[in-house]
């Protein structure tokens, strides 16, 4: 179908229609992903206009992964080509694409069967993508990976869209060894719509081979933009909390970005890479608070004794009371945990108070139950003991730090 666009989620050629999206009626068999904090939502990737982003295509660490992020534009295939014939190590092909030309997506499968590669979607491949997935050795998603089928069209004179015969197509699919009950589905799907199916139909269909887990191969978040700014955004969206940072310390953000960025371009993989996130916004908060008046200590420790009683496991509510977590401690507290901690976090990164050198919240000595975690700090909140509470969510060097944790108070 030469000069065919088959595209997902955009108005094509001023034609005035938005495509599926999320939480639209137009989305059949959408699934809400099940693993937070890197992965886009797939609505947050959805363009109004004729002219998505152009093919980006990047070579993972180590030489055996190809990155292929936006639409299928023209001479996307001819560029891979190119990549792969510099790289024979390369193995693995990562899709995250909303679609784009026919014309590519088939040219694109025919490289990855003409290499022997995997396929790998580790957000969404929809559309035209799906023609270069289903024809790799292997095609693997996360659980929480979306891959969408929807009829091929044509953009009309006047911008409509035209749904076109779709014969090829079909023997496209079913010649990678797709069952043909779904591929009759997938293509009486309107081309306005988008047909989503969950990763246990893809699976029974010969769609998907393998479902892995995050940890199991490299981290794909930066995929469409590994500089600074696309790394920043990425944390953010990991940890809501640190955008306090971005508004009243803007390099400590940079710093926990610039170290994320690092990590995915040696082949961190995403459960890897969110661990770090959460433990360096953990660690940046706690050096916060540890500069923080006593009002506000007292206050983080109220929220802290809240967290754990609403934590629901005791690892959990060690993991607050004895490790210092303090992500975890406004998660638990389940729709308004983070607006608390955020307000305590406002309130000390606006103030006067320095961002102290980080310490170990963690105490030495046999682990704790939760019971008499939350009965100890209970007791020194009780008490009004500010230099114990300081010592027991800080650490011991807390002491030595408070001198000097608000100007003139000596």
């Amino acid at each position: 179908m030469a000069g065919s666009g088959v595209r997902r989620g955009r108005v094509l050629a001023g034609a005035g229609i938005v495509l599926a999206c999320l939480g639209l009626a137009a989305v059949t068999g959408a699934q809400t992903p099940a693993f937070g904090g890197l992965s886009r939502n797939l609505e947050t990737v959805l363009h109004i206009d004729g002219n998505g982003p152009p093919t980006r295509l990047t070579l993972g660490p180590g030489g055996k992964d190809v990155r292929l992020w936006g639409d299928l534009n023209d001479g996307a295939a001819a560029r891979l080509r190119r990549l792969l014939d510099a790289n024979p190590g390369v193995v693995r092909l990562h899709l995250t694409s909303d679609g784009g030309l026919v014309d590519e997506g088939v040219a694109v499968g025919e490289l990855v069967a003409e290499r022997g590669l995997v396929t790998y979607v580790p957000d969404y491949c929809v559309s035209a993508c799906t023609l270069a997935f289903v024809r790799g050795r292997e095609r693997v998603i996360m659980d929480d990976s979306r891959i969408g089928f929807h009829a091929p069209y044509e953009p009309g004179r006047f911008g409509e869209m035209v749904q076109v015969d779709s014969s090829d197509e079909r023997g496209r699919y079913l010649a990678a060894g797709l069952e043909p009950a779904f591929v009759d589905q997938a293509l009486a799907t309107p081309s306005r719509e988008i047909w989503i199916p969950d990763p246990g139909r893809l699976r029974t269909a010969g769609v998907v081979t393998r479902v892995v887990g995050p940890g199991e191969l490299p981290d794909s978040t930066l995929d469409d933009d590994d500089s600074q700014s696309g790394a920043r955004a990425a944390a953010l969206r990991a940890v809501d909390l640190l955008a306090a940072f971005a508004a009243h310390r803007p390099q400590v953000l940079d710093r926990i970005a610039a170290r994320y960025r690092d990590g995915y371009r040696q082949g961190r993989s995403e459960s890897e890479g969110l661990d770090l996130l959460r433990a360096e916004a953990g660690g940046a908060m706690r050096a916060a608070f540890a500069g923080a008046d006593d009002a506000t200590v007292a206050a983080l420790g109220q929220l802290l004794l809240d967290a754990m009683a609403a934590s629901g496991s005791e690892e959990a509510c060690r993991a607050i009371g004895q490790g210092g977590d303090l992500v975890t401690a406004a998660e638990a507290l389940a729709g308004h945990g983070v607006a608390r901690m955020r307000a305590l976090l406002d309130r000390t990164l606006a103030g006067p108070a320095p961002i102290l050198p980080v310490v170990d919240a963690s105490r030495p000595g046999p682990a704790q139950g939760c019971a008499d975690l939350r009965r100890r700090l209970a007791g020194m909140l009780g008490r009004g003991d500010a230099p114990r509470l300081r010592v027991a969510l800080f650490g011991r060097a807390a002491r030595r730090l408070e001198a000097s944790a608000l100007p003139g108070e000596h």
